[in-house]
């Protein structure tokens, strides 16, 4: 493409965002801390979703300052069911950085965003761009899309030299006069027009796509292998005692690190997963248990895994519950229950609770 094609569509793309812009809060505002938080909770979750905690969320922490005095229990607590959790740990760490690092400033490139905990050169680039007006491009799944289909980009997504190729034509159209907007323009045009199914018809630079004059767009962008969906057993165990479940909070070193659950363990190798239980509930707190009834089946899709969890109902019959490792654990009345930070799967668990 001609730098003076570059040119027309640049000018056609902001035109076009500029009149057809979703109105989304993040976009109201220039302030670095909720921008970086609309980015990081945008990654691999649709807006709709991410609206409402992104508002809840400026409530409770209006400010970097807020977010990084508050305890990780209350972080995670705020961020339960927007799901990756590792966001909202590095989100806190990242803050905490700005507040004893930085004085509560915020960084001023995208160079310097990458410093912070969690924050990867597509975070930095849209943040830099949009919040500090810096000339940088970024590239996410959406831009990768547009890219592969402007400039027909036939290499599979995910290798070096196909990301290395689209960050390099993403500088190369970047509109350096306005990088927020053109960015935020790209990203928009791939989550509304440029979809996997496109709407060529509706796209405001059609006539610069090569994608499109192929007559199959669709086709691209290529993909990589798919990855391989790991399948995982677990037995829990819901155990009420005085109309109290027992919890335990997982580790910091596991998925999920530092949510709240039942007593589970990891029966996908095991013959025998109710004898596997039995022991983990022994060894782990100290109790031995009779079991009653199965009393459900939760089935949970994480992005690289299936889970199915069979869960009982557990009587400790003698034992003084202990914790052999470095989990909590926790007797929580029902109405306690909203003030523990767990996983949508945990809640699903919890819904199976027999209360007395």
């Amino acid at each position: 493409m001609k730098s003076a094609n570059h040119t027309s569509l640049r000018r056609a793309l902001l035109r076009w965002y500029r009149a057809n812009a979703r109105d989304l809060p993040w976009r109201r505002t220039n302030d670095p801390y909720q921008i970086w938080l609309s980015e990081v909770m945008l990654q691999q979750t649709r807006v709709e979703t991410v609206v409402p905690y992104y508002e809840r969320w400026l409530r409770v922490f209006p400010a970097v300052q807020d977010l990084a005095a508050a305890s990780q229990s209350r972080v995670l607590k705020m961020w339960e069911g927007l799901g990756y959790y590792t966001r909202a740990r590095n989100l806190h760490r990242a803050a905490q950085a700005v507040v004893e690092q930085r004085d509560g400033a915020f960084p001023q490139t995208a160079e310097d965003w990458q410093e912070l905990s969690g924050v990867g050169r597509y975070t930095a680039g849209a943040i830099a761009s949009i919040a500090n007006g810096e000339a940088v491009p970024t590239v996410d799944g959406n831009i990768k899309r547009v890219l592969a289909r402007l400039f027909e980009v036939e290499s599979p997504l995910g290798t070096p030299e196909t990301e290395a190729r689209l960050w390099a034509l993403a500088d190369e159209i970047l509109a350096r006069s306005a990088p927020g907007d053109f960015n935020q323009a790209l990203m928009e045009l791939g989550a509304t027009v440029c979809t996997s199914r496109p709407r060529c018809v509706d796209c405001p630079v059609q006539k610069y796509c090569r994608g499109c004059a192929s007559g199959s767009p669709e086709r691209l962008p290529r993909r990589g292998r798919d990855t391989v969906v790991k399948q995982v057993r677990e037995a829990a165990a819901i155990i009420v005692r005085r109309s109290r479940v027992l919890l335990v909070q997982r580790p910091s070193s596991v998925l999920l690190a530092n949510l709240w659950t039942v007593p589970a363990v990891d029966v996908s190798e095991v013959a025998d997963g109710f004898e596997a239980l039995r022991e983990h509930l022994s060894w782990s707190f100290g109790l031995e248990v009779e079991f009653g009834a199965s009393i459900g089946t939760i089935r949970h899709r994480f992005t690289h895994r299936d889970l199915r969890v069979d869960v009982y109902a557990v009587t400790a019959v003698r034992g003084r519950l202990r914790c052999n490792g470095s989990v909590n654990v926790a007797w929580v009345k029902r109405d306690e229950l909203g003030e523990y930070a767990c996983a949508n799967v945990d809640r699903k668990i919890l819904a199976l609770v027999q209360w007395p």
